[in-house]
């Protein structure tokens, strides 16, 4: 049941374990200045204390307006407890994957719950709460803060760096280095992806340029040498396209396979055969490619 509180006297300790997202924000700002509030705060109450762990877009902007009264709900008085049913309705509260691997990291570590345990609350298996927990861990704090800060996409670590994290075996500092270098520039998908590539497979030289500070005329070069290719022959920018689609979805399809999700038999049975298929043709497809690197890499 939703009360009206005084928004000073709530608590924003969980604020760091949700992502900023400006548009969305500056959107909603524009609708609570029509509407109102449509929507309780929803949190813990604990000792006379209220702890955010949803609407905190809603928080902000109300301080914004200055507005002092805002309808709250409270999901339990216990901190654990609230957890998990936020963990439950994070569907419909629209909690991304690290968002959720942010609060299991506390439910683990703070809270002292195992993975069983908080797979059966959540009715998840343990291999679901096991990637989420996987995730979070993978990260440094430097990584998360920049991410749940709203300065570096997630979707940038999430489908660019992560996987190409695994694939290139790139150290941790690496990453912390790169994602501090062009977090908060308003980069496109896009150019974080192109300066990935030349950041960690490049020369020397590029990447002491990208340290230096010279973000736009590394990507310039870098869209130079792309636009290169219209240099080649229509066989040879055919194999480029083809190069770059397989890159693509190797990438998406690492991903997607650790996911728990998938559920129906329907699916099992048609992507078993599938991935057989793949791992029938992937020994010859690795040793071609291989060769084909160490040639190209002489010329």
């Amino acid at each position: 049941m939703a009360e009206q509180v005084e928004i000073s006297s709530i608590d924003l300790r969980f604020e760091r374990y949700r992502l900023k997202n400006r548009s969305a924000e500056r959107l909603l700002l524009a609708s609570i200045m029509e509407n109102g509030i449509r929507e309780p705060l929803e949190g813990i109450d604990k000792n006379d204390v209220r702890m955010l762990l949803n609407g905190f877009k809603r928080y902000r902007c109300a301080r914004r307006l200055g507005i002092g009264i805002v309808p709250y709900c409270s999901l339990s008085p216990d901190e654990a407890d609230g957890i998990i049913k936020l963990l439950r309705i994070s569907n419909a509260r629209g909690l991304g994957i690290l968002e959720q691997a942010k609060f299991i990291d506390d439910l683990k570590g703070v809270y002292h719950m195992s993975t069983a345990d908080i797979a059966d609350l959540l009715e998840k298996s343990k291999a679901w709460v096991s990637v989420r927990t996987g995730i979070i861990r993978e990260m440094s704090a430097a990584v998360q803060e920049s991410i749940f800060g709203g300065n570096f996409p997630v979707y940038a670590y999430m489908y660019i760096l992560r996987p190409f994290i695994r694939i290139n075996k790139i150290t941790g500092e690496e990453v912390d280095e790169f994602v501090d270098l062009v977090a908060g520039r308003n980069l496109s998908i896009r150019d974080i992806e192109l300066l990935a590539g030349g950041y960690f497979k490049g020369s020397d030289e590029f990447r002491q340029q990208i340290k230096e500070g010279n973000i736009a005329l590394g990507l310039k070069c870098l869209k130079e040498t792309s636009q290169k290719a219209g240099e080649c022959t229509p066989a040879e920018q055919a194999l480029i396209k083809d190069l770059e689609i397989t890159q693509k979805y190797m990438q998406r399809v690492t991903c997607k396979c650790k996911d728990d999700k998938y559920k129906t038999a329907a699916f099992f049975v048609q992507a078993n055969l599938l991935a057989g298929g793949i791992l029938r043709q992937i020994s010859i497809f690795n040793e071609t490619v291989r060769d084909f690197h160490d040639r190209s890499g002489k010329a």
